[in-house]
């Protein structure tokens, strides 16, 4: 049976055991950067350095991760900051360019349908991608959405409902061109 989070957590700050932060890391690593690249608009090198940042941070302060949320929630917190950061950093320090963000196209591996959803998601707030990558994606319910990034349920809520529509907007839109 594999380890829990929690169990794998109490290792590393007990006996500062790395083969138990190793497994964390191997455990989120792909889900992460999964998470990052939506939010980074599928930047894939982007999502990849805030992924590491993200859980160098993780390293950084893991002992003072309580439990009174999922650890996961409380690790996907850590990434959504350390994108919001970052993404401060490059809006102060270039000027909007809509090329600077556009998706990397791999039709080999993804069906169309699947590339129409993520080239509509890219229409959605920064937020909203979050939150629908969370709730959809990760499976978090509304209330760990909601400490992840640190809002009201309701927005949470909100926002899904909010970005489905809009979703569906953009979806049909283009079904009809």
């Amino acid at each position: 049976m594999a380890d829990s989070d929690a169990s794998l957590v109490a290792r590393v700050v007990k006996d500062d055991d790395r083969a138990a932060f190793e497994l964390l890391v191997r455990r989120y690593q792909s889900p992460l950067r999964n998470f990052l690249r939506r939010l980074t608009k599928t930047d894939p090198d982007r999502a990849d350095d805030l992924a590491q940042e993200t859980l160098i941070k993780l390293h950084q302060s893991i002992t003072s991760y309580r439990g009174s949320a999922k650890f996961s929630t409380w690790l996907y917190r850590i990434a959504y900051n350390t994108f919001l950061n970052d993404e401060r950093r490059v809006k102060a320090t270039t000027e909007f360019d809509e090329g600077f963000h556009s998706p990397a196209e791999d039709t080999a591996q993804t069906t169309g349908d699947e590339l129409d959803v993520d080239r509509a998601l890219l229409a959605l707030a920064d937020r909203q991608r979050a939150i629908f990558d969370l709730h959809y994606k990760k499976g978090m319910t509304h209330y760990e959405v909601a400490s992840v990034l640190e809002l009201p349920v309701g927005t949470v809520k909100s926002d899904l409902t909010r970005g489905r529509d809009r979703l569906k907007e953009l979806l049909r839109d283009w079904e009809q061109n």
